[in-house]
């Protein structure tokens, strides 16, 4: 199945997204949500469709939001793709680098954003989110993950390379959590629609391409990362994890940095496309 979040900023609705329609959810859920995931929302939603009790809003013009509503966490693993990990000039890890969002810079798929203040290096990072289905703590094996994972989505790990690595002191989260820093969805995919680890992921600027890779390269698998982090953090339903992004960025120094009125667009098979304008 397919979650989404449609409407102006603010005033979002939870709709299943079913072919090329958009069902209402007001009457299961106020919103796509930990809540929602972890209380039977889905096999609801799931139910009310095959019985046709689901009013459809489809519309020509439709705003996307956030898929899931505000998480508690946006957690990100980094360095995730050995060929990243050169171009940023760093060995593959050993285990999962990990480093944080402010959840507050999680928005649209296609919201515009802005160039941080006094940004000379604002980056773009395509990758394959994980939003939480079921708390996590401690989990036995990263078989044991599976049950625990809700849903994948598309990510765009904006980051701002001058702040991540020249000022905040060896941690990263000043250079990731500026203003729109986590451009997310259009939609939440249910596990049981892709298969995680042969995932085509893409990103342009400006229409020429920059990155073209697939999950399949990931040093560490969807369910390793769950697995992981539940062993140092308690993962809540809804929670986002963004599990690292292929070779490609400006980081590399192949390609110039992001300015105003620059377009990123970003893709993930089977998770759908995202597309934003910088601003200054």
């Amino acid at each position: 199945m397919k979650f989404a979040q449609i409407g102006a900023p603010g005033a979002e609705q939870p709709v299943l997204v079913h072919g090329d329609r958009h069902y209402s959810l007001q009457s299961i859920t106020p919103a796509i949500n930990g809540d929602f995931l972890s209380n039977g929302g889905p096999a609801a939603a799931a139910a009310a469709l095959a019985a046709g009790t689901l009013p459809d809003v489809s519309s020509d013009a439709v705003r996307y939001g956030a898929p899931v509503v505000r998480p508690s966490a946006v957690v990100c693993v980094g360095l995730n793709y050995a060929a990243h990990a050169a171009e940023s000039g760093a060995e593959p890890p050993e285990h999962p680098v990990i480093f944080l969002k402010t959840p507050n810079t999680v928005g649209g798929p296609d919201d515009a954003v802005a160039i941080p203040r006094g940004s000379t290096k604002t980056d773009w990072e395509v990758e394959l989110g994980i939003i939480i289905g079921k708390r996590a703590s401690y989990l036995d094996s990263p078989e044991a993950a599976r049950d625990h994972i809700g849903g994948f989505v598309v990510v765009d790990d904006l980051s701002e390379r001058d702040f991540q690595l020249n000022v905040s002191g060896g941690q990263w989260s000043k250079g990731k959590s500026s203003p729109g820093f986590c451009p997310t969805g259009p939609y939440l995919v249910t596990p049981d629609e892709i298969d995680a680890g042969k995932l085509r992921l893409r990103s342009w600027v400006n229409g020429e391409i920059r990155q073209d890779s697939s999950t399949a390269d990931m040093i560490f698998d969807v369910e390793t990362i769950v697995w992981n982090l539940s062993q140092y953090m308690v993962l809540e339903p809804g929670d986002l994890i963004c599990t690292g992004t292929p070779e490609g960025v400006a980081l590399s120094g192949r390609f110039p940095y992001l300015k105003a009125g620059d377009v990123v667009e970003i893709e993930i098979d089977g998770l759908g496309r995202q597309r934003h304008e910088f601003i200054a």
